[in-house]
């Protein structure tokens, strides 16, 4: 299993609820080309999931044989 670098993680993300910035994720999730963020603002309660999605990395694949 692949070890997280916490200075990477997403901060300060606003609630989708109330606006008020969250510190960071609850739940992280990586999948193949995707990273899941389950977000839960203290403020209002509110639970929300972020997906964020990644182009497959053009340079290390062979453009020719």
């Amino acid at each position: 299993m692949a070890k997280l670098k916490f200075d990477n993680l997403p901060q300060g993300n606003p609630c989708a609820q109330c606006g008020k910035p969250i510190s960071t994720p609850e739940w992280i999730e990586s999948g193949p080309r995707r990273v899941s963020y389950l977000w839960h603002c203290w403020a209002c309660d509110y639970q929300f999931e972020a997906v964020a999605f990644f182009e497959q990395d053009v340079e290390s694949e062979a453009l020719a044989a």
